[in-house]
Formats: C-alpha cells, sequence, structure tokens
C-alpha cells in the first residue's frame, strides 16, 4: 500500500501474512498515524501545533505530549552536537523536521508490530524500516542510491529487524544547518545511517551532516549500527565494523575510533 504523506510517498509491504482484515487494518492504522504526525507537526500547515506554538497561539505548557517528546530528542542531540544539530531554521523559525519524520515512521512501525504483522518494510520517502524477513530465511534489502545519479546505487544494507535513513543535500539543496553557524552544511554530500530503530536512524543522518566529517565517527558513539558519508570529491567514509547489518557494492574508507 501506498500512501501520500508529508509531501512524499510512503509505502508498507507486508510479508508471510495474508492479506485479510486484520492486515488491513493494521496498516491503515499504521498510515493513520503518519497523517496525524503530518497535521501536528508540519511547519506548512498554519494550524498544526508546531506552528501554533512557534507563533505564540500555543502555550509551551500546553503542548503535546508527543510534541513534548519530539523537542526533547531534538534538545538531547543539540547538546551532544554542541548546537550542530538544531530545530531552528536560520530565520528563528521552529522545524523540528529532522526528528517528525523518522519519530513518526518509527512509530507507525510499532503499531504494525502491535497488529500481529511479523514481516513488513515501511519505506516513508527513502527512509526505511525494515522487521522480519522479506523471505524465510532471506534479510530485507534496502538500496541506497548514489547522490550523483539516482539510477546508481552507493551501497545496499541487508538486515532484518532495523532502520535506514538518509539525509543529503543533492535533491534539496543546503536545507540541513550547521546551528553552530548558521549556514548551510556543506562538508558532506550525502549520510546514510544505519541504526535499530528509524528515530535514531534519521536524527544521526542528520546530525552528522550537520556536523560534518567530525560527526562520521562520533555516530558511532550514538548508537548507529554503521554510517557512510559520502563527501564532495566522492570519496565515501564510514565508521567501524558492521554489525547485524551487511553492506555490499560499498567501497569505503573507515575512520578510526571516535573518542569516549
Amino acid at each position: 500500500m501506498v500512501e501520500q504523506v508529508m509531501g512524499i510517498p510512503m509505502s508498507v509491504d507486508v510479508r508471510g501474512v495474508p492479506d485479510d482484515a486484520r492486515t488491513r487494518a493494521a496498516v491503515r492504522q499504521a498510515f493513520a498515524v503518519l497523517h496525524a504526525a503530518d497535521r501536528r507537526f508540519s511547519t506548512y500547515r498554519e494550524d498544526s501545533e508546531v506552528r501554533r506554538l512557534d507563533r505564540g497561539a500555543l502555550a509551551a505548557a500546553d503542548i503535546s505530549a508527543d510534541l513534548r517528546e519530539v523537542l526533547a530528542i531534538a534538545a538531547r542531540y543539540t547538546a551532544a552536537t554542541e548546537g550542530a544539530f538544531t530545530v531552528r531554521a536560520p530565520d528563528g523559525s521552529l522545524d523540528p523536521s529532522g526528528v517528525v519524520k523518522g519519530w513518526a515512521a518509527q512509530r507507525a512501525a510499532e503499531v504494525l508490530v502491535d497488529g500481529g504483522l511479523t514481516d513488513f518494510c515501511l519505506n516513508a520517502g527513502g527512509d526505511v524500516v525494515t522487521h522480519g524477513e522479506r523471505e524465510p530465511g532471506l534479510p530485507w534489502r534496502v538500496a541506497v542510491r548514489s547522490p550523483w545519479d539516482p539510477a546508481q546505487l552507493l551501497t545496499v544494507v541487508e538486515q532484518r529487524d532495523g532502520a535506514v535513513a538518509t539525509s543529503g543535500v543533492y535533491e534539496r539543496g543546503g536545507h540541513v544547518w550547521d546551528g553552530r553557524t548558521g549556514a548551510p552544511a556543506r562538508g558532506l554530500v550525502a549520510v546514510t545511517a544505519v541504526a535499530a530503530d528509524l528515530t535514531t536512524a534519521d536524527v544521526l543522518a542528520t546530525c552528522v551532516l550537520a556536523m560534518g566529517v567530525e560527526g562520521v565517527a562520533w555516530a558511532g558513539t550514538q548508537g548507529v549500527r554503521v554510517v557512510l558519508a559520502v563527501l564532495p570529491d566522492g570519496a565515501v567514509l564510514t565508521n567501524a565494523v558492521l554489525t547485524n547489518a551487511v553492506l555490499s557494492d560499498a567501497a569505503v574508507a573507515p575512520l578510526p575510533a571516535a573518542r569516549a
């Protein structure tokens, strides 16, 4: 099933169970979670909770538990990156997009699990949650495209339970800012993070993109399984040893371990 959410196509591919009323209900509920997050956190809707908070129409004490959670995640990573990651645009407006999509998609995936689905792939516009297997004995395969050519692959991630997220400047330009300077992040072209959940993978991919090369080794201390970063000259850096994820077709240069 595919639906347009947050201005991008999102899909759920379910395996291993019949296409019955229970399966369809779980998928509908997962999409309902995604649509609700779009309504609540959109920076394009004047009636969204984020926009009402930002313009002072909603007091900070009155925000929902969900928005409080999103802002707490953002605050944690702003501190961890010493300000490189930010949910404030250069004009000062609130924009938690660097957290929201991964957070919402992870919640939707949890709805699918709660609905009894054991083998599925949820694709939120290229950020992916996998659970179980695509076929008995076979992990899911998540393609990571080259930032230079959408028809070419940088690598393929093979995993069962986990998440893959990519943040880059090759489609939307400099939409990720380095909060330390207020300027667009330019040190890296694209970052892909593999983690146990999509909240972590998505926000860490954005953090590394904002931090630049120094963020690649740093991410290894923050819960990623693998991080791949593409430099403007086409070189690819990775953080360290793979765990529960296999990458193929990638020529990568490992960095030294991050400081404790």
